[in-house]
């Protein structure tokens, strides 16, 4: 390790070898780097939120979309291809499907809103954007923050394998988009935009 004492105005020099991956910062410093000025938590804004005008952003309603059956949303999880997970069984994922249920794109991470930005990210690069005519699926519960994902990215149908919050059911029927979880063992529960869902076989 390397220490670093530097005159004139505070600055910071990196270890030139990153060997123990810290950087030593010489003073003088404005103010006590221990006095915290703000409140901080772990959360990711919304919570304790009770309405969407809380925390919606600007987004159009979703587009007519293809219309799909139960057995397909049921399917799209057993189809992600989750690599990490299965061999660390601690990161999310987030598919990218085309109508008929064909994997685009798949992406994990630790956090499941990284996992949704990465494969909106890449859709991005890849001109898809609005994603009018896929489908969504994610490996975990059904967050609103992922719910408004899906809405400002256009995407008309959103699948997960766990429970949705109320707060993202009543985001999907505002936004009008189809949102089904509990997608496991052939089975799923629809809870918004059941119109893009066709019964039978």
């Amino acid at each position: 390790m390397r220490s670093y004492t530097l005159d004139g105005p505070p600055a910071f020099r990196p270890d030139p070898e990153l060997a123990a991956n810290r950087v030593d910062v010489a003073g003088p410093l404005r103010r006590d780097p221990g006095a915290r000025r703000f409140y901080t938590t772990s959360s990711c804004g919304v919570c304790g939120k009770g309405a969407l005008e809380e925390v919606a952003v600007a987004s159009p309603p979703a587009p007519p979309g293809p219309t799909v059956t139960r057995e397909l949303l049921a399917a799209l999880p057993g189809r992600l291809r989750q690599p990490e997970f299965a061999r660390t069984g601690g990161l999310h994922a987030t598919g990218l499907f085309d109508a008929a249920g064909a994997l685009v794109t798949v992406r994990e991470d630790v956090g499941r809103h990284n996992a949704m930005d990465k494969v909106v990210g890449r859709a991005l690069l890849d001109g898809r954007l609005p994603l009018a005519d896929h489908l969504l699926c994610v490996s975990g519960r059904l967050s609103f923050e992922l719910v408004q994902k899906a809405a400002v990215a256009g995407a008309p149908v959103l699948v997960g394998v766990g429970a949705p919050t109320s707060l993202a059911v009543a985001l999907a029927a505002d936004r009008g988009l189809t949102l089904a979880g509990f997608a496991r063992a052939g089975r799923v529960n629809v809870y918004a935009g059941i119109e893009r869902v066709l019964e039978g076989p």
